[in-house]
């Protein structure tokens, strides 16, 4: 049973007899119910509201904790489990908290420019520019010019819903409104958006 901000996933082995599955799901049916109020709670909670270790924020669709260490030299890590963040005074949270948002802000970067210029050479145009936005109400936009922005925190979404995000600018590129001809352009890119799509909305409070 795994539990994300997809909610729950339950896999087993194809000789499992479906009413096992369902006794164990009774079994850690108050385990399930927690989790999942703790995974909503994540979603208003992305980022530490104090930047101690033991601190826990997302990473890419995964609640990573935060481990602090000192070093002469500035440097972070992300692995399964930490994010682990070396600085020469990690008891300044004011400085963990900008020393991180940088981080995360150059990750988002280096992640979306790349699958920006995927989408873009599906509809054969050339990669746009691509900028990062803190809008308080959008994940990304495109303009007349053909210029994207994507916001920061999607660095934090799991990489397909981010990819929702990056195709649909793109389809932008070539259709600047959501008539029917966009939305079929958007399924061409991306085929199962709606999946996507559906989940991205339930990530708005990242944004808040």
């Amino acid at each position: 049973m795994v539990i994300d901000h997809s909610g729950l996933v339950v896999r087993a082995p194809r000789w499992v007899p479906f009413r096992e599955i369902e006794l164990a799901l009774i079994e850690r049916a108050d385990w399930v119910i927690k989790t999942l109020a703790e995974w909503r709670g994540k979603n208003r909670d992305s980022l530490p509201t104090e930047w101690r270790a033991g601190a826990a924020l997302l990473y890419q669709g995964r609640p990573l904790t935060l481990a602090l260490f000192p070093a002469r030299r500035k440097a972070i890590a992300a692995d399964l489990l930490h994010l682990t963040v070396l600085h020469p005074d990690p008891g300044d949270e004011s400085e963990i908290a900008a020393f991180v948002g940088r981080w995360l802000k150059d990750q988002a970067l280096a992640l979306l420019a790349p699958r920006v210029a995927h989408f873009a050479s599906l509809v054969a145009t050339s990669a746009p520019t691509v900028r990062l936005s803190s809008a308080r109400t959008q994940w990304g936009s495109c303009n007349q010019n053909g210029e994207i922005r994507l916001h920061w925190r999607l660095i934090q979404l799991p990489p397909r819903i981010a990819d929702y995000v990056v195709a649909h600018e793109v389809a932008h590129l070539v259709e600047l409104n959501h008539s029917p001809r966009f939305w079929a352009l958007l399924e061409a890119l991306l085929p199962g958006h709606d999946d996507a799509r559906r989940e991205l909305d339930a990530l708005t409070p990242l944004l808040g």
